[in-house]
């Protein structure tokens, strides 16, 4: 009797052999590969701007790079390629009072589960002609930069950590010597880095930073934990000495925290927070952060949140605050109420607003 599966695939295998012996043997040599694109991926998750030089920004994407315009952004050019080791951008700082002088870290902090990791800081003196690199090649995303505005050799820096797996690394970062060497100068654990770093304008001594327990899972992300684990801090020396910012802010879980000042205003604090149900939204301190208050819940201001969680407030008015997320929001009476501006793309990562005209 004839075994007509045995059959079927002996004879399927004797098929599947005849053309690759075939195709084997053909002579592709006169073929060539060529890209077919994309050519830049990804969305911008950095931008910075030159106050002295209305017409200048820089922008980072999460797989493009970093690019200049200096026409009000009617063309572009890379400026990294070359230089740094991965087209993945968290953070893009310049120094106001030389924008030579520019610091970018890699490795955006909306943390996908497609994301690129970062490689560390880098720095040009000569405007984004030219780059070095300056360290931390270890603490994965980078979220946040702030140099001092008189010394710009003082440069602080949100380590989030690497998107997949904890590390020691993660934690707030400064440099005295303009990236030559760094001191970590917060550290909560190696599951909760920091995602961001802000400065008083009028005192550069005292900082508010935000600490996020975050990791990436492919199925899934962990995005915040107890009030232990995560916050809002605060120094008033520089970042020798750290204080835990509780009052007012959510009891139970927090995540993901944006923080802004106002240089109007630098008694204001605002936090964009992610927590659980109502808990999350906008909270404003009015005391240099001792106590807080939550102002808003609106759901369109905290879209995914891990991915979003974006904060700006206008230099010259307290009143006006912008939230992006999916959505670009805008609020005229201190984050009471909200409107939607309109943009040609639902996917807001970050926003920068000339403290010399709004």
């Amino acid at each position: 009797m004839i075994n007509i599966k045995s059959l079927s695939i002996a004879v399927g295998f004797s098929l599947l052999t005849t053309i690759f012996f075939k195709l084997h043997s053909q002579d592709f040599s006169s073929l060539e590969y060529r890209n077919v694109g994309p050519y830049r991926g990804g969305r911008v998750t950095a931008v910075a701007g030159i106050t002295s030089q209305p017409s200048t920004f820089f922008l980072g994407a999460t797989g493009g790079g970093v690019w200049k315009t200096e026409d009000y952004g009617t063309s572009w050019y890379n400026v990294s390629d070359g230089f740094f080791k991965t087209p993945s951008i968290g953070a893009i700082a310049v120094a106001q009072n030389d924008p030579n002088i520019v610091y970018v870290g890699t490795g955006s902090d909306g943390l996908r589960s497609n994301l690129i990791e970062g490689k560390g800081m880098y720095k040009s003196i000569d405007g984004g002609k030219t780059w070095v690199e300056t360290g931390l090649s270890s603490v994965g995303q980078i979220g946040a930069i702030r140099i001092h505005p008189v010394d710009h050799n003082i440069v602080y820096v949100a380590a989030l950590g690497r998107a997949f797996n904890s590390n020691p690394e993660r934690g707030l970062y400064k440099t005295t010597d303009g990236g030559k060497t760094w001191d970590k100068i917060l550290f909560i654990s190696n599951k909760t880095g920091i995602s961001d770093i802000e400065m008083m304008p009028t005192n550069p001594n005292i900082l508010y930073t935000a600490a996020w327990k975050a990791e990436r899972k492919p199925w899934t992300i962990i995005s915040g934990g107890t009030p232990e684990e995560g916050g809002i801090y605060k120094s008033i020396d520089a970042g020798k000495n750290w204080t835990k910012i509780e009052s007012g802010l959510p009891a139970k879980l927090i995540g993901k925290i944006d923080l802004e000042v106002c240089p109007a205003d630098s008694k204001l604090l605002y936090a964009l927070v992610e927590a659980p149900e109502e808990e999350g939204g906008l909270y404003i301190s009015d005391n240099h952060g001792e106590t807080f208050q939550q102002v808003s819940d609106e759901k369109k201001i905290r879209t995914r949140p891990f991915y979003y969680t974006n904060l700006k407030v206008d230099p010259q008015n307290p009143d006006v605050i912008y939230s992006m997320a999916t959505d670009y929001m805008k609020s005229v009476d201190r984050g009471k109420t909200w409107s939607s501006l309109s943009v040609p793309h639902g996917d807001n990562h970050d926003m920068w607003i000339n403290p010399e005209n709004s």
